[in-house]
């Protein structure tokens, strides 16, 4: 009778273990920064460098963001790097290909580059190459490469922007950088789109993007994508839900959710999901759902979850309409939704 009562336990236990994601990860790239302001993180009230306290609580991965100028260039990746790598999580490189923030509004050529196709498709070779082998040159290899920065439509504009050119200049800037990496170096390649409940997009791009003689399907690992629930209505987990499962049944590539968050503060913004808490525990819980939207996807292809910046204090709205996103308080203390790592990815 025992046996009997305990095996239900049991199996609910080995089913929890399935589900669990291969990346349980955050995108940290400000703590130098925070540091470098006076701040010291703690948890349970002792002063630890944030990449050990998320490791600690679960974490596996660590994504870093890379400017080709400014305050997130190559030498403050690498320097933060040698922490991530000490502290022994999965190392994400995410190259902007700007000299700031990329993004679905903003994809603008770094300057001194090129602004022609030819000479960008050997620029953005030569810059790939060259951030690889710093990286490896320095006992830090790249474990996944993402190559540009919600990239819908497009990077390095106007010449590789698709509504001005169309989308064979992209296919030929991504197969270019690809390959400069792959010349160095043997990283997962990851492709990071903005809006992943949004199928229509997802499909306009990767339905079009790979192309004979220039990008092509088995050069890309891994496909990404943001899911904020903040700036558009249609962004609900049911829709996440249908986007990704299409995603994965028309390409089979693993599929991470590489930026999200929920908050703890925030008022006159309509959340998509009016039902989560804003707070600590609702941060759990959209962390949560995000993963049984991945864990439910075929094939085991929902692979990760990348917390978008959850240390970033003295920037708390992470470019939001909501106060505070945070996984930590203004004074750099863990709050509870520091467990999500470990018990809701």
């Amino acid at each position: 009778m025992v046996v009997l009562r305990v095996l239900p336990f049991l199996l609910l236990s080995c089913s929890w273990l399935a589900a669990a994601l291969t990346y349980k990860g955050a995108d940290i790239t400000s703590v130098p920064q925070v540091e470098n302001s006076g701040v010291r993180y703690t948890d349970g009230g002792q002063v630890t460098p944030f990449e050990t306290i998320i490791r600690n609580h679960g974490a596996n991965t660590v994504r870093i963001r890379v400017w080709t100028a400014g305050e997130y260039n190559l030498q403050y990746a690498l320097a933060y790097a040698k922490r991530v790598k000490a502290a022994g999580l999965t190392l994400v490189v995410d190259l902007h290909y700007s000299d700031t923030w990329a993004d679905p509004g903003h994809q603008s050529i770094p300057a001194g580059w090129p602004t022609d196709l030819d000479g960008l498709n050997t620029q953005i070779w030569q810059y790939t190459k060259d951030v690889v082998q710093a990286f490896s040159n320095q006992g830090t290899p790249i474990d996944i490469l993402q190559v540009g920065n919600e990239i819908n439509n497009g990077l390095l504009w106007p010449v590789g922007q698709i509504s001005a050119k169309g989308i064979d200049p992209v296919s030929q800037l991504l197969h270019s950088a690809i390959t400069g990496a792959k010349s160095v170096a043997n990283p997962k390649i990851l492709i990071h789109l903005a809006n992943g409940w949004n199928w229509s997009g997802l499909d306009s791009f990767f339905g079009k993007v790979f192309i004979p003689g220039a990008l092509a399907a088995d050069e890309v690992d891994i496909l990404g994508v943001s899911f904020y629930p903040f700036y558009d209505k249609g962004a609900t987990l049911a829709a996440l839900r249908a986007s990704l499962t299409n995603l994965a049944g028309q390409y089979g590539k693993p599929i991470v959710v590489a930026e999200t968050d929920w908050p703890v503060s925030c008022s006159g913004v309509s959340l998509t999901e009016p039902g989560v808490p804003v707070s600590a525990s609702g941060q759990q819980t959209w962390v949560n759902d995000i993963k049984n939207v991945l864990t439910s996807l075929p094939n085991g292809l929902g692979q990760g979850i990348f917390y978008w910046e959850p240390g970033w204090i003295g920037n708390a709205n992470l470019g939001s309409g909501c106060s505070d996103n945070l996984l930590v308080s203004s004074n750099g203390a863990t709050r509870e939704s520091i467990n999500i790592f470990s018990q809701d990815m």
